[in-house]
C-alpha cells in the first residue's frame, strides 16, 4: 500500500517533475525552502544548515531554506556556481487560500537569463548564445536579455569553425544552447570550453512545434517577413534565433515585449581579432593578472552609464572595417572635442542617467520595482536637455542620435503622478502609489485613516469613561485590537465590554464598535496593498509598452556617451585625430603606447615615428637589447591602428592608417598545461594561424618565433617565416627578433627593412635611449640586463668568462672545464655571440634552401630534414 503523504508534498513532486534538473526554490510563507538532493546540495554551496521534515507516514526529507527578502544573493551563488534555479512562487494569498496554497514556478534563472542588478555587471553583457551547425556550417543567436540585444549571424566555409572560437572567445556568453548534437560531440564542447567559460545547456526546440523557425519570429516581432532584419536568407542563423527564443518563453514565462527586433551583423565588417591578439594586446584583460587594471579598456573608460560602459567594451573589441563608418565616428568625436564646453554639459546630464536599457528591460519582464521606475522616470526627464544641447550639432553621427532620441515625456509624467518618489523594494506590501492618482485607493486610505484615528483616541476616550487610568489599547496578529485592563481595575469595566482573553496580571475586552472598525482598517488594509499592486503593474505594464522606444533612446545614448567619452580622453591625453583610408600605408609619427605612458612613472615616455606599406616597407626587422623597448614599439603601433579603426584619436603627433582586416600577435613564452602543449608548441599554433589566416591587408605582430627551441631550428623558423610573410602572405609585419642575422634578409628581400632600439654605452653600462633608428645591430646586452635584473655578481662574472671562450671558439662548443676556470677582468656587457660575423658553412646552406612557393608546412618539414642531416654530419 502507497505511502500517505502530505498534499503539499504531492504538490512538490509534481513540480519538481517539471523540473528534474534544476534546484527547486519552493515558496513557504517567508522563505524559499529546497527538499531532498536540491537541499543536501544547496546546503553544501550555500553553507546552510540541514534540517528533516516530516511528509506524512514514513515519508522524512532533508530540507534548507533561505529568506525570501534575500533571495537573490543566494542565487547570485548558485548561478556563480554554475548551477540553474527554478523559482516556484505562491500564486495566492495564504491567508485566502482554501486549502493548499497554489504555486507555480515563475522563472527560471540560468546564466544566460539573468535580470537582477546584483547578479550583473553592469558594464558587460550578459550573453545567451544559440548555436546550430550543418556540415561544418554555424548559425549563431546572441541575446542579452537584461538589456534587449539580440543579434545573428552566420559563419561558413573552411574556417567556419575557426571563425567560431574567435567569436564565442571575443563575446563571452554566459550560457551556451547547444542541440543534442553538439552536446554529445566530446571534441567540440572541449573546444567550446578553450574559447570561453560558458555554461553548456543542452537544449532542443518542441518536437511537436510544426511552426518553421521563420515563422516563429515573425509572429513574435509582429511582422510578415524577416527581410527588414536582414536575415531572411540565413536559414541557420533564423533557427538559432528560434531556438533562442523558444527557451526564453520556457525559462522567462513572462513577456519579451523588449525583444523588439533581430539585428544582423558580419564579421567581415569588423577587424577579427583573435584571443592571443587580445590577450597579447591587453585589451580587456591584464596579462599580469587578468584584471581590469592596466588594459587599453581600463585606460580608454571613463564613461558615465552602464549602456556606454558596455558599448565602448564592444567597439574595443569590434574595431570597424568599413573607412565611411570610421570617418563618421572620427568626425563626431572631433566636434565634440573642439567644443568643450558642449562636451562637458553633456557629460553632465548623461551623469545622471540611470541604466535605460537594463531597467525597461526588467518592466517588460515584469520584474522592476518602484525604485527602478523612479530611476527610469528621472532619466526620461533629462532627454529634452540632451536633445536641446545636441540641436547645433553639424556631424551626421551625433545628428542621427539625437533624432534616435524619443519623446517620452508622457511616461516620464506617468510615473511621476503614480509612483511614490521614496517607494519601498517590494512591490506587494503596499507604500507605492501616490495618493490623487486613484479615487478607489483614496477612498480606502480615508477609511483606513479614520479608522485608525477612531482607534487611536479610543484609548483616551475609554479612560475618561470608565475612570481606568492604566486602560491600553492594542494590537496583535492573532487576536486583532483589543482593550487591555488589570485585575484590580476589573470591577470598572462597563457592561458592553465582552471578555476574549485573560492573563496573569490582566483582562483582554472587544467590543462591537471595536470590531466594526478594526474590520474597516484591516478591511481597507489588505485592499489597499491589493489595489496598489495592481495600480502599479499597469503603470510598469504601460512602460513596457514603450520598451522599443526607450531601448532605441538608451543605445543612442551609449553612443553619444561613448563619442563623448574619446573626446574626454583625446583632450585629457592629448590624442589626435588620425587619417583613415584604404590605401596599405600605415604611417605614424611620434607615436606613443597608450597605457605606458600613463603608467610609466620612472621615466619620460619616448615617441616612434613607424611606417608600414606593402611596397617597400612591409616587414620590419627589428633587434635590440632586452627591456629597451622593442616590444612596447610593436604593440604601441598595433593600438594605434586599433584606435584609429574604433573611430578614436590616437597617441600620436599624427597618423594615417589604411585599414586592416586583421591584428595578428605572436608575442612572448608560455605554455598550455591544460591541453599539454609546451611553450614552443603554442608558440608554433600561433605562428602557424597567423600564416594561413593573415592577408595582404592585415597587421603582423611578431615579438620573438622560435625562442622555444634550439639555436639553429629556431633561427631557421624564424628565417623561414619571414620569406613566407614576405613572398607569399604579403601582410604589414614588425618583426623584433635576437636572431640578427635576420638583418640578412634586407639584401636579400626588397620589401624588408631593418631597424633597432638605439642603445649607449657608458663603460660598462648601457642605456636605453627607447628610440627605433633604422639598421640592424649584433647585440643584444643580455649579460648587462641580467646584471640589471639583479643577478648575483658571481653569477654575471661567470657568465662573462664563458661569453669570452665562446667567442673564441667555432659554433660556441668548448666551454672550458671547471678545473681551467680562472678569474677575467672586467668586461663590457656584450651579448652571448651564438653565430660569428664571417660566413658561416651550416647558415650559407640554409640560406640556399628553396623555401619560395611552399606552405607552412613543406618550409617547416624542409626545414627539419636540413636539421637532420646537420645532426648526422656532427655525429
Amino acid at each position: 500500500m502507497a505511502n500517505k503523504v502530505t498534499p503539499l508534498l504531492r504538490q512538490y513532486r509534481q513540480i519538481k517533475q517539471q523540473y528534474p534538473d534544476v534546484i527547486l526554490l519552493f515558496r513557504l510563507g517567508d522563505f524559499y525552502e529546497m527538499f531532498g538532493e536540491d537541499a543536501k546540495l544547496a546546503a553544501r554551496e550555500l553553507e546552510l544548515t540541514l534540517t528533516k521534515r516530516d511528509f506524512g507516514q514514513r515519508v522524512t526529507l532533508p530540507m534548507c531554506g533561505v529568506p525570501h527578502h534575500a533571495v537573490e544573493r543566494y542565487l547570485a551563488r548558485l548561478i556563480a556556481k554554475g548551477y540553474k534555479a527554478a523559482i516556484c512562487e505562491q500564486m495566492e494569498d495564504p491567508a485566502k487560500a482554501k486549502g493548499l496554497v497554489r504555486r507555480e514556478v515563475i522563472r527560471v534563472v540560468t546564466p544566460g537569463t539573468l535580470l537582477e542588478d546584483t547578479m550583473l555587471d553592469a558594464k558587460s553583457n550578459n550573453f545567451l548564445l544559440s548555436l546550430v551547425e550543418e556540415q561544418g556550417d554555424y548559425g549563431l543567436a546572441v541575446v542579452d536579455v537584461s538589456t534587449g540585444e539580440f543579434l545573428v549571424t552566420e559563419l561558413r566555409g573552411e574556417r567556419a569553425g575557426d571563425k567560431l572560437l574567435d567569436e564565442l572567445s571575443r563575446l563571452q556568453p554566459a550560457e551556451l544552447l547547444l542541440p543534442p548534437g553538439l552536446m554529445n560531440d566530446a571534441a567540440f564542447c572541449s573546444a567550446l570550453a578553450q574559447a570561453c567559460e560558458a555554461s553548456l545547456t543542452e537544449f532542443e526546440p518542441d518536437p511537436l512545434e510544426t511552426r518553421s523557425p521563420a515563422e516563429r519570429l515573425c509572429e513574435h516581432f509582429q511582422v510578415t517577413s524577416l527581410h527588414g532584419f536582414g536575415c531572411a536568407d540565413l536559414p541557420l542563423a533564423v533557427e538559432a534565433a528560434a531556438n533562442a527564443l523558444a527557451y526564453l518563453r520556457e525559462t522567462q514565462m513572462s513577456a519579451l515585449e523588449h525583444l523588439t527586433a533581430l539585428g544582423t551583423y558580419s564579421s567581415e565588417n569588423f577587424m577579427t581579432l583573435d584571443a592571443a591578439t587580445r590577450r597579447n594586446l591587453e585589451l580587456t584583460q591584464s596579462l599580469r593578472d587578468g584584471g581590469r587594471e592596466g588594459t587599453l579598456l581600463w585606460l580608454l573608460d571613463h564613461t558615465l552609464t552602464p549602456m556606454g560602459a558596455r558599448r565602448l567594451k564592444n567597439w574595443v573589441l569590434r574595431p570597424l572595417t568599413e573607412v565611411e563608418q570610421i570617418k563618421a565616428r572620427l568626425d563626431a568625436v572631433e566636434e565634440l572635442y573642439q567644443d568643450a564646453l558642449l562636451r562637458e554639459d553633456l557629460r553632465e546630464r548623461l551623469r545622471k542617467v540611470y541604466d535605460l536599457e537594463r531597467l525597461v528591460s526588467r518592466a517588460a519582464s515584469g520584474a522592476a520595482n518602484g525604485r527602478d521606475l523612479i530611476a527610469l522616470r528621472d532619466s526620461l526627464y533629462l532627454l529634452p536637455e540632451i536633445r536641446e544641447l545636441l540641436a547645433p550639432c553639424r556631424s551626421p553621427l551625433l545628428s542621427r542620435c539625437r533624432d534616435q532620441i524619443a519623446d517620452l515625456h508622457a511616461t516620464a509624467e506617468l510615473i511621476e503622478v503614480a509612483i511614490r518618489d521614496d517607494p519601498p523594494a517590494t512591490v506587494r506590501e503596499g507604500g507605492l502609489i501616490k495618493d490623487g492618482y486613484s479615487v478607489e485607493l483614496d477612498e480606502l486610505r480615508r477609511a483606513s485613516r479614520e479608522g485608525k484615528d477612531w482607534i487611536a483616541n479610543l484609548e483616551r476616550t475609554e479612560r475618561e469613561r470608565t475612570g481606568i487610568k492604566s486602560l491600553k489599547v492594542g494590537y496583535n496578529s492573532v487576536f486583532g485590537y483589543y482593550i487591555e485592563v488589570t485585575k484590580p481595575n476589573l470591577p470598572l469595566v462597563p457592561q458592553d465590554y465582552i471578555r476574549k482573553q485573560t492573563l496573569a496580571n490582566a483582562e483582554r475586552f472587544i467590543t462591537p464598535e471595536l470590531k466594526e472598525y478594526e474590520a474597516l482598517v484591516l478591511g481597507a488594509e489588505e485592499k489597499i496593498v491589493e489595489l496598489e499592486y495592481r495600480l502599479f503593474c499597469e503603470v510598469r505594464d504601460a512602460v513596457a509598452a514603450e520598451s522599443a522606444r526607450i531601448l532605441e533612446t538608451a543605445r543612442a545614448l551609449a553612443q553619444l556617451d561613448v563619442l563623448a567619452n574619446f573626446a574626454e580622453v583625446a583632450a585629457h591625453y592629448h590624442y589626435v585625430k588620425p587619417e583613415v583610408d584604404t590605401s596599405d600605408r600605415i604611417d605614424i609619427r611620434a607615436g606613443r603606447h597608450p597605457v605606458v605612458e600613463v603608467t610609466q612613472r620612472h621615466e619620460r615616455f619616448v615617441p616612434n615615428d613607424a611606417h608600414l606599406d606593402c611596397e617597400d616597407h612591409q616587414l620590419l626587422i627589428i633587434t635590440g637589447p632586452n627591456m629597451s623597448g622593442k616590444s612596447t614599439f610593436l604593440r604601441q603601433v598595433a593600438l594605434i591602428v586599433l584606435l584609429a579603426q574604433m573611430g578614436c584619436f590616437v597617441p600620436a603627433d599624427a597618423a594615417r592608417v589604411g585599414v586592416v582586416d586583421r591584428i595578428f600577435t605572436r608575442v612572448g613564452a608560455q605554455d598550455d598545461l591544460a591541453t599539454g602543449q609546451s611553450t614552443f608548441m603554442v608558440e608554433m599554433n600561433e605562428t602557424a594561424n597567423i600564416l594561413h589566416n593573415a592577408t595582404r591587408r592585415s597587421l603582423v605582430i611578431l615579438d620573438e618565433v622560435g625562442r622555444g627551441t634550439s639555436t639553429y631550428d629556431g633561427l631557421s623558423i624564424a628565417w623561414a617565416v619571414s620569406e613566407y610573410i614576405h613572398n607569399t602572405v604579403g601582410a604589414k609585419t614588425l618583426f623584433a627578433t635576437h636572431y640578427h642575422h635576420l638583418n640578412e634578409l634586407e639584401g636579400r628581400l626588397p620589401r624588408v627593412k631593418n631597424y633597432r632600439v638605439e642603445v649607449a654605452e657608458e663603460g660598462d653600462r648601457i642605456v636605453f635611449l627607447r628610440r627605433i633608428v633604422r639598421g640592424g645591430t649584433d647585440r643584444s646586452y643580455g649579460i648587462e640586463v641580467a646584471r640589471l635584473a639583479g643577478l648575483p655578481p658571481e653569477v654575471v662574472q661567470r657568465a662573462l668568462e664563458i661569453l669570452r671562450q665562446l667567442e673564441a671558439e667555432d659554433e660556441g662548443s668548448g666551454v672550458a672545464p671547471a678545473k681551467d676556470r680562472v678569474p677575467a677582468p672586467p668586461l663590457p656587457a656584450m651579448q652571448l655571440k651564438l653565430f660569428e660575423a664571417e660566413p658561416d658553412p651550416l647558415l650559407e646552406e640554409l640560406k640556399a634552401l628553396d623555401l619560395n612557393n611552399l606552405t607552412p608546412l613543406q618550409a617547416l618539414n624542409l626545414l627539419w630534414e636540413w636539421q637532420a642531416k646537420v645532426r648526422n654530419r656532427r655525429g
